[in-house]
């Protein structure tokens, strides 16, 4: 079949996109063969240029609102993508932003800490660590209620006991804080950057995430083109 070929596609693929809707339905010959047409061909190079951007159920959903004769819904559709393309690209700007701040924390804390001193960890309470911040015991509370803090208790007085690690946590997610960083934020920001071993690991990361928003806003706009295109095969 030459619109299968012509896209590397099997036989079965064409067939199946034409019984999903994906593809307008295709006239028969008297021979019981499907007959394709430059429609059908403009419809095949939409789909496939619109998945990349907006993955395939949507891309699927779009061309069936169109065959449907539903072009309001197929916009809304695509519409629908590029307000989820715009959330991530805040998402990403509200976290690199966050991680700048976390930069600057980190820094401040550094230079807070004494120079020298015995080696162990330096534990502390809540009290003690609240007045060190100048803030409420309770927002300490609220913030490992958050998952922000996550201090052990003292088996014998179930005391909160902050070591060196805790204390480390806090203070830079009091600088975020200060920042106005929502707090729903900060504790899974802290964990990736544990978990990544610091700032400069997430910072790839994000780089990436940035990298993979870039390519999927241009995927979308090659296939905006292609839909395009197919509108005006349709007519």
């Amino acid at each position: 079949m030459d619109l299968a070929r012509g896209h590397g596609l099997s036989t079965q693929a064409v067939r199946n996109y034409e019984e999903a809707g994906i593809l307008p339905a295709a006239a028969r010959t008297p021979n019981g063969y499907r007959a394709y047409t430059p429609l059908h061909a403009g419809a095949l190079r939409a789909f496939l240029a619109l998945v990349p951007g907006h993955g395939h159920p949507v891309a699927a959903s779009i061309m069936r609102a169109v065959n449907e004769g539903s072009v309001d819904e197929a916009l809304r559709l695509v519409d629908g993508s590029h307000a989820q393309l715009l959330d991530d690209r805040r998402t990403l700007g509200a976290v690199e932003s966050a991680l700048g701040d976390l930069e600057s924390a980190t820094a401040a804390t550094a230079a807070a800490s004494p120079a020298a001193g015995p080696p162990g960890p330096r534990a502390t309470f809540i009290g003690p660590l609240a007045a060190q911040l100048g803030i409420r015991p309770a927002t300490l509370r609220k913030w490992e209620r958050a998952g922000v803090l996550r201090p052990r208790r003292d088996p014998r007085t179930g005391y909160r006991i902050y070591g060196e690690a805790d204390v480390l946590d806090a203070r830079m997610a009091h600088q975020l804080r200060r920042g106005g960083h929502p707090l729903e934020r900060i504790g899974p920001l802290l964990r990736q950057v544990r978990e990544a071993g610091g700032p400069a690991p997430l910072e790839a990361a994000l780089r990436d995430w940035r990298g993979r928003l870039t390519a999927r806003a241009r995927a979308m706009l090659t296939g905006a083109a292609e839909l395009e295109a197919y509108l005006r095969l349709r007519g």
